[in-house]
């Protein structure tokens, strides 16, 4: 009963409009002061306790490299190795396109700033190449969700901070998982550029291709600092992302020169604003994390879900539809930390891997950001390509099948993303 009053309370709100963290906070609230006998003392420090994990840290040190690389002019040496590399193939600039996004994502750890970055530059690029504009907008929407299942990611990072489960084990796991997916997205690209016979681009010397890389090169390293440092255990995921927001700034201000001093703040402030949103977003969450295991909500749907004998794979089922279903109506750190704790606990009684799960979690996050009517991609695509949002689901509906086709492979097929952390010895 009391969980029908929680959740239902909490769409109730949603539906008015009101934001999700405000939502979350008046759900909690209003069921602590009239609805259980909690002590308020109790429920100030689990908030305190809550948001003084080491992993929060992390979350604004990625925002912050990634605006630095945004801003910094990695983004278009990125484009030109990867154009420089895969263009002479059917769709080449879309094919750099999706290469570019990958490598982005590696050292941005962020969806929409992959779409921001790569799209701005190279959408004007193909149209005037000859690409109809859908096409482009396929390619970038969808690619650019790679930010958040390449290492490092954000949304790994608030996974982590809702279940306690190790951040770099998530980090190793998105990297197969998120190469592949690169692959089939670029399979996607180049079979409907043969289809329609769509333009390439002139195959580039290798003497063209190793400049484009040297140029490239300060960029690239940071995947080498972020995945590297944390794979030799020279610092732990949270020291990654300070040392990758140092990085990305040197690059952008001293080695590009493509950011001035003087932008620095602009930067900053921007940065500050998006992990004050993040982070209040965290702190509602954590409450209500709390009320549910303070009425032992998770534990009773767990009981009920395996006294009705519904397996691991009728779970995966239900699990991956609500969360498309929740796609339709969140972002994705606002899914993950309202449905992670209500969902992990039954996953672990029923014997699967947290951070398997946690993949699961973050391609269905994947796929809800491109699609209507709050897929933030289809909104940042939008103001780059000055395309509706219907017209948009229509452009990216090939390449959205493929990542619903991959979503199964990952669901099912657990080894994917676990078998490079076993190899690491970060999982059982």
């Amino acid at each position: 009963m009391n969980a029908l009053i929680i959740l239902g309370l909490l769409v109730v709100l949603m539906l008015t409009g009101m934001p999700i963290s405000i939502s979350l906070g008046l759900t909690v609230l209003s069921f602590l002061f009239f609805l259980t006998e909690v002590p308020i003392e109790s429920v100030a420090l689990k908030l305190f306790t809550g948001i003084e994990k080491f992993e929060i840290m992390a979350i604004p040190f990625f925002i912050l490299a990634g605006n630095f690389l945004t801003h910094g002019g990695v983004a278009r040496r990125m484009i030109a190795f990867a154009t420089s590399m895969v263009g002479h193939w059917h769709g080449g600039l879309g094919l750099g396109g999706v290469l570019a996004c990958a490598l982005f994502a590696a050292v941005s750890g962020s969806s929409p700033a992959t779409v921001v970055a790569i799209g701005s530059i190279l959408m004007p690029a193909m149209v005037k190449a000859g690409f109809p504009k859908g096409f482009g907008a396929g390619v970038i929407t969808t690619s650019g969700a790679l930010g958040i299942l390449i290492p490092p990611s954000i949304v790994m990072v608030m996974y982590s901070v809702s279940t306690n489960t190790s951040v770099g084990a998530l980090f190793m796991a998105g990297v197969i998982p998120g190469l592949l997916l690169a692959f089939f997205l670029g399979l996607t690209t180049w079979y409907r550029a043969k289809k329609f016979n769509y333009p390439c681009q002139p195959k580039a010397t290798w003497a063209e291709r190793w400049v484009s890389f040297r140029k490239a090169i300060w960029g690239l390293l940071l995947i080498v600092v972020v995945m590297g440092g944390i794979y030799t255990g020279i610092f732990t995921p949270t020291e990654a992302a300070a040392m990758s927001a140092v990085y990305a700034f040197v690059v952008a201000v001293f080695v590009y020169k493509d950011m001035g001093l003087k932008d620095v703040p602009r930067v900053l402030l921007s940065s500050a604003n998006m992990s004050a949103m993040l982070l209040y977003i965290i702190t509602n969450a954590v409450l209500f994390s709390f009320l549910l295991t303070h009425e032992n909500i998770p534990q009773q749907m767990a009981d009920q879900m395996i006294g009705t004998g519904i397996g691991v794979i009728g779970f995966l089922v239900i699990s991956n539809v609500l969360l498309l279903i929740a796609g339709n109506f969140m972002e994705p750190s606002s899914i993950v930390l309202i449905l992670a704790p209500i969902l992990f606990p039954i996953a672990i009684k029923l014997g699967i891997d947290p951070v398997h799960f946690g993949i699961i979690m973050v391609v269905n996050m994947e796929v809800g950001m491109c699609h209507p009517p709050v897929g933030l991609n289809l909104y940042v695509a939008s103001g780059i390509t000055k395309m509706g949002i219907t017209e948009l689901t229509v452009a990216v509906w090939p390449w959205l099948l493929t990542m619903l086709g991959f979503l199964v492979m990952v669901t099912y097929w657990p080894g994917l993303s676990l078998w490079l952390p076993r190899m690491m010895g970060l999982v059982s």
